[in-house]
């Protein structure tokens, strides 16, 4: 490769790093929950698209990729044996990539309804690209919205079990979650 073609490419890296940092950060925030883990995340993701041959037919198609990858590269975090151990510090946290209201209670969505809200309302994803993202059926999807929306308002207007299941979920496996979804459900 000579020195033009890969000036070209570190151009091209650059310019698709500063479209998408903020929506890679997002997304990562989401998941992580700290500034710590979602750097690292962020920066993985973007390794990832340095060392891929990823051609992008379209922004939209960038885009999607990117968020498919740090979603994928957070959730394989997530499932890391040190991660799992370690306690949460509330030390860590940070609200000040979320501004908003709305968006910081989606964080405390459970994972599967968090992801499909925050595609679709802030990304402004169809539930068919979403579904095609995350790799599951429209319908999935589309049930996953109508849910997440039903716990969001249930998170939103304040009720004081609901901040208490917030915790319980938050600090627990996936199995614990699964009975906290229905208690919102509910």
């Amino acid at each position: 490769m000579d020195r033009q073609s890969t000036q070209s490419k570190q151009e091209i890296l650059a310019d698709i790093y500063l479209r998408n940092l903020d929506t890679v950060y997002r997304v990562c925030w989401l998941y992580m929950k700290n500034r710590s883990d979602t750097e690292d995340a962020v920066s993985d993701t973007f390794v990832r698209l340095m060392r891929s041959d990823m051609k992008f037919e379209s922004r939209e198609h960038e885009k999607a990729w990117l968020i498919a990858a740090a979603r994928n590269i957070c959730k394989d975090v997530l499932k890391s044996p040190k991660y799992r151990n370690e306690p949460l510090d509330e030390n860590m946290l940070t609200g000040e990539i979320l501004t908003d209201e709305t968006l910081i209670a989606v964080k405390e969505l459970p994972e599967k309804y968090r992801t499909a809200v925050y595609l679709h309302y802030y990304e402004g994803y169809s539930c068919g690209e979403i579904a095609e993202m995350i790799g599951s059926l429209k319908s999935t999807v589309i049930s996953r919205l109508a849910r997440g929306r039903k716990i969001l308002k249930k998170i939103m207007e304040g009720d004081p079990d609901e901040a208490e299941r917030r915790v319980v979920t938050n600090q627990t496996h996936r199995g614990a979650e699964r009975k906290d979804i229905r208690r919102y459900s509910e």
